[in-house]
């Protein structure tokens, strides 16, 4: 019954999507898709919060999407998801314009996911400046694990749980002294690998690496699929939606 009510609370923000178009209950969870993305990025995160316990009205946005990145589309969702994607440099160029929008989304209660470049962009330099602290690379941290910007697996300690997921020159995040967050699971070398914080009135969850990877994911790129890392992704996605 909880998780009723929670699943209810949430979709309460989404009392409608624009004049004209119809009405739903389920609260809505929007997924970019464009140039600030991958081909690939977007349909996994979709994939993963299709698979939560939420039952969200997954929609795409973005500049070839049906929807655009706007506050009219934001003001609708109860969830906006960043997907990994190329550079960050390359990234925030695009989605520059969005920044104000993005931050006064969560700012008045909205949840935003960020994947790999998703996490990058939830940082301040640059990036939309959600967090409490900052981004920066696993691979260029002190005793990092992987060297290498190519595609390969990170071990991570995920509440506890030892895991390794795919992984592809994720951040690593670092929370100011005495700043409110939780570090959801770390790297070998203890830094952040995904952490949930509030901003605002909403909730910000980002993760270095790929729990929403598919199994092509790692056939693609040469590697052993040992356990897909969905079962992390959906906790991620559980503790930005809680109240």
């Amino acid at each position: 019954m909880i998780a009723v009510r929670r699943v209810a609370s949430v979709a309460s923000r989404v009392s409608s999507w624009w004049p004209g178009r119809v009405r739903t209950t389920r609260p809505v969870a929007l997924v970019y898709r464009g140039p600030a993305s991958l081909p690939g990025c977007p349909e996994a995160v979709a994939g993963l919060l299709g698979a939560s316990r939420w039952r969200f009205d997954i929609r795409y946005v973005g500049p070839d999407e049906d929807r655009p990145v706007s506050a009219e589309t934001l003001a609708g969702a109860a969830l906006y998801a960043q997907p990994g994607g190329g550079t960050l440099a390359k990234g925030y160029r695009h989605l520059r314009r969005h920044r104000s929008e993005i931050r006064e989304y969560v700012r008045g209660g909205g949840r935003y996911l960020g994947f790999c470049l998703g996490g990058y962009l939830a940082g301040a330099t640059p990036g939309f400046d959600l967090l409490p602290g900052d981004t920066d690379q696993y691979i260029a941290s002190s005793d990092a694990t992987v060297e290498s910007e190519d595609n390969t697996v990170v071990e991570v300690d995920w509440r506890g749980r030892r895991r390794m997921l795919f992984f592809q020159d994720g951040p690593y995040f670092w929370v100011r002294p005495s700043a409110a967050a939780t570090v959801v699971a770390t790297y070998p070398n203890g830094t952040a690998a995904a952490l949930v914080a509030r901003f605002g009135q909403g909730c910000v969850g980002v993760v270095g690496p790929h729990p929403e990877a598919t199994d092509d994911w790692f056939t693609d790129a040469g590697l052993t699929v040992d356990r897909l890392g969905a079962d992390l992704g959906l906790d991620l996605v559980d503790a930005v939606m809680r109240p």
